[in-house]
């Protein structure tokens, strides 16, 4: 009997879900207004259908849930709620509204309880320490490991060196305007320039502009006897968009115990984007969505993709 009554549940639950579900498709459809796909003729007529449609199939999925309620079997006795089931015979007006906001409050906690669990799994997957080095709590003092921040100009340089024979079309110029930690400036073929500001030889600032733009102040102009601004973002859109991708990039590529690798797996992915106004998109196959080319490259295997179409 038992298992029959949990079916029935499974059943009611099941039911709801799927009326949820076409609610919402109603609310986006509604949302979204007339498409594109519509057509140019009756467009309007096609648009109420489709709305008809969504709420005839809500009026249906709501008379499931409906029949799958009706069976279910009531509980056979209040449910026992300790000594919270007092707070709602409390006869001061005060009072009276204590336990809906108690059972509220548990209902808002257990969810917040839910949710830092899922997110406690994402993180962990996911993880951004810049560090290596851990807390701990023993009485012993252990020795600080050496850290990709503190590394030696020289060897900076080195690593720099080696990624720039490493692509004919990139092109790395190495100055270090902020005392010894480097920053790159790198012009990619004629399709975009950046600035890559490093510590030591973990990358800190990544600003990608078109190649018309330039990194300085108007003093000097063109990167002569200027200031290196590292702020100031790119007046295209498509660029503005690129910096966002290669600082996420650059979190993504992050080793504290492998940083030559680290820089080396970021340029290669950065390299990827001399084809940024030539290859077209793996998932939709073409060159622009939404005015903009796929801004987007894969960290495994390179590919691009639009910003709606990335998996």
């Amino acid at each position: 009997m038992e298992k029959a009554q949990l079916d029935a549940l499974h059943t009611a639950l099941n039911a709801i879900h799927v009326l949820r579900s076409s609610v919402g498709h109603v609310f986006e459809t509604l949302g979204n207004g007339i498409r594109a796909d519509h057509g140019e003729e009756g467009k309007e007529t096609k648009y109420i259908l489709e709305i008809h449609d969504l709420l005839t199939k809500v009026n249906s999925n709501l008379r499931d849930v409906e029949q799958a309620v009706s069976s279910l079997t009531p509980p056979p006795g209040p449910f026992s709620l300790g000594n919270t089931t007092y707070l709602s015979q409390e006869t001061t007006q005060d009072r009276q509204a204590l336990y809906p906001q108690l059972v509220e409050s548990y209902k808002w906690t257990d969810k917040v309880h839910e949710y830092g669990n899922l997110a406690v799994a994402l993180l962990s997957q996911n993880s951004l320490k810049r560090s290596y080095i851990n807390a701990s709590f023993s009485a012993k003092r252990r020795r600080t490991q050496t850290s990709s921040h503190n590394v030696s100009p020289h060897a900076v340089d080195s690593v720099i060196a080696t990624i720039d024979r490493l692509f004919n079309d990139m092109h790395v110029k190495v100055s270090r305007p902020f005392a010894t930690n480097a920053v790159l400036q790198i012009t990619l073929g004629r399709i975009l320039k950046a600035v890559v500001a490093f510590k030591g030889l973990m990358i800190e600032w990544v600003l990608v502009k078109g190649h018309t733009e330039e990194f300085s102040t108007e003093v000097g102009g063109g990167g002569v006897g200027g200031q290196l601004d590292l702020w100031t973002e790119s007046r295209y859109c498509v660029f503005r968009k690129v910096t966002e991708n290669a600082n996420a990039a650059m979190l993504h590529f992050y080793s504290p115990t492998l940083p030559e690798l680290a820089v080396r797996s970021f340029m290669t992915w950065f390299h990827s984007f001399n084809t940024l106004f030539s290859d077209t998109c793996k998932r939709c196959g073409n060159h622009l969505h939404s005015g903009l080319p796929p801004t987007w490259r894969d960290f495994r295997t390179l590919e691009p993709f639009h910003e709606d179409c990335k998996p």
